[in-house]
């Protein structure tokens, strides 16, 4: 059960069209790098998945996609990996009307 008065710091609102297509357009320019120390990167990871944002989420999925490219993946960063991207397909399907297999082939194919 939720109170009212909770409600606002509890749940967010989905992301819009153009919130999604901002979080596309990361997708395809990400640049940033994967830490080597497994450790840091879990705890990373998981702070980031506990913010919650679209971006965070985006973020997370395509710095262990790129490690899982090289072979590299542990357990806590493959639970991060699906996780995000789950998070990710549910958030772009309701924001852009597709099917959760349309925004998935979204984000994996950029």
């Amino acid at each position: 059960m939720l109170r009212s008065q909770d409600l606002a710091s509890t749940v967010r609102t989905p992301i819009d069209a153009s919130e999604a297509k901002k979080v596309l357009a990361h997708l395809r320019k990400w640049d940033g790098k994967v830490s080597s120390k497994w450790k840091v990167r879990a705890n990373a990871h998981q702070k980031a998945m506990e913010r919650g944002t679209a971006l965070d989420y985006a973020d997370v999925y395509k710095e262990l996609s790129k490690l899982e490219e090289s072979g590299a993946l542990r357990a806590s960063d493959r639970a991060h990996l699906n996780q995000s991207l789950e998070f990710l397909v549910e958030e772009l399907a309701n924001a852009l009307g597709k099917t959760p297999d349309q925004a998935r082939k979204q984000i994996v194919n950029g």
